[in-house]
């Protein structure tokens, strides 16, 4: 029997009975034991969407602990897309003009990441120790933007518990791991390729890579990134968490690199 507001009482016959209102207590504990034999009898699936509500911890227990994590991914970026894209969105930034005027890049090192098995870590030293200009013009040829490199040592040099100089050091000795297939060297025009071409180019040049260890990134339309991954010794590895988010489109374009 539903109960009416209190100023309609008077217009209900005199022997009606309601129900007592109970006390502000007593409603409490009665929600408090409806809320406890929902728990109980909920499913797990509905627990496991309770339980999704609450913030995760730390996906690694060594959440940005400078030097302790399990890989490198060393990403290698189609110049020319980047380029491409960053015309289209009128960034016409420093950087962008940098690595966008006239010499020809072709990939280039985007960075060398830490990893967790899950997950990774970053900026792992705040404010990050300084970095000497002299590494920033030493790396130029590998990393085409001054921007870059001080992002790429604040975000996840500082996570490999080494000093500015053997990090860069190691970017490099990372990138010379890798061949770059011949086909990619000399881009004249744009090409329009299956990302899984892409990543059988880089195992076929690259023995020891299996497509375990190797994913592709892209945009709507173009390959953004060939992203590899490498143990601490600079060896090939598989890498399952970076391999499931590969590129999935059945194509990709390569714009042709400057001047072609």
């Amino acid at each position: 029997m539903s109960i009416v507001p209190a100023s309609d009482c008077s217009a209900r016959p005199s022997s009606t009975a309601l129900s007592p209102v109970p006390s502000r207590s007593k409603a409490r504990v009665r929600v408090a034991g409806w809320l406890a034999a929902l728990i109980l009898l909920a499913p797990p699936v509905l627990l496991g969407a309770v339980a999704g509500s609450i913030p995760a911890r730390a996906e690694d227990g060594r959440q940005n602990a400078p030097g302790e994590f399990d890989f490198y991914v060393l990403s290698l970026s189609w110049s020319p897309s980047f380029c491409e894209a960053a015309s289209e969105r009128g960034n016409t930034g420093r950087n962008q003009q940098i690595q966008c005027g006239g010499r020809p890049y072709s990939f280039v090192v985007h960075g060398l990441w830490p990893q967790y098995e899950h997950g990774f870590p970053n900026y792992c030293q705040r404010p990050s120790p300084r970095l000497d200009r002299n590494i920033v013009s030493e790396m130029l040829d590998l990393m085409p933007a001054p921007g870059l490199i001080f992002n790429e040592w604040d975000k996840h040099g500082t996570c490999t518990g080494v000093s500015a100089r053997a990090y860069f050091e190691t970017v490099r000795k990372a990138r010379a791991a890798v061949k770059v297939p011949q086909e990619f060297l000399d881009l004249t025009e744009t090409k329009t390729i299956a990302p899984a071409a892409v990543e059988e180019a880089f195992i076929k040049a690259n023995p020891g890579l299996s497509d375990g260890g190797i994913a592709i990134t892209c945009d709507s339309r173009r390959l953004g990134e060939v992203r590899i991954c490498l143990g601490k010794d600079l060896q090939f590895r598989s890498c399952e968490e970076i391999n499931r988010r590969s590129c999935r489109r059945d194509v990709v374009e390569m714009p042709p690199m400057r001047g072609g």
